[in-house]
């Protein structure tokens, strides 16, 4: 497993519903928080390696170690939205090394189901919000290149045709299929 980057067409696919949590589900929750954990990622969603499920994992505290900070969320939604916007530095682990600031609500209330096919709740603040607005975001093909001001789109264009050329070349040798076509 591992994670797309831009702009690779799987980031823009919207993610189908789980309807059973099996093994393989189980199994891909697992490695998407070690994968999140090696890439020092504070989220990741099912998208970003390429499966096509609402599926998200993450940890606030972004550390292994502190798995009371660990959720696995299936077939996530936002309830309610609140508490005002912020605009803050934001980033994505299929555009490593790429910041901008992004507008997103201070506060969310959301719903999802755990890896034992429980409904839960969460009304989560601050970075908390942000990582699920933006994982919830990739279930929806939408990335936070879409969320950017004008701006900050126009200051990351030179990354964004380096991940386009790199895209090209990794087709070109072989290590991604050549029929791929990114999405944009």
């Amino acid at each position: 497993m591992k994670i797309a980057r831009y702009p690779h067409p799987a980031l823009r696919v919207k993610a189908r519903p789980v309807t059973a949590i099996d093994a393989d589900v189980q199994k891909a929750a697992a490695e998407m928080l070690e994968l999140m954990y090696r890439s020092e990622g504070l989220g990741l969603a099912a998208p970003q390696v390429t499966l096509d499920y609402q599926m998200i994992v993450m940890n606030f505290a972004g550390e292994a170690d502190r798995p009371d900070q660990e959720v696995v969320a299936i077939n996530p939604v936002i309830l309610e939205a609140k508490g005002g916007t912020v605009n803050d530095r934001e980033g994505c682990l299929s555009f490593p090394g790429l910041y901008q600031n992004v507008r997103r609500a201070k506060t969310v209330h959301v719903a999802a189901y755990n890896l034992k096919g429980e409904k839960f709740e969460m009304v989560c603040h601050d970075l908390a919000a942000r990582v699920w607005q933006h994982e919830i975001d990739h279930l929806q093909g939408t990335l936070f290149i879409d969320k950017m001001g004008s701006l900050g789109l126009s200051r990351s264009q030179r990354d964004l045709e380096k991940f386009v050329s790199d895209f090209e070349k990794d087709k070109k040798k072989g290590d991604l299929p050549p029929d791929l076509e990114p999405k944009m």
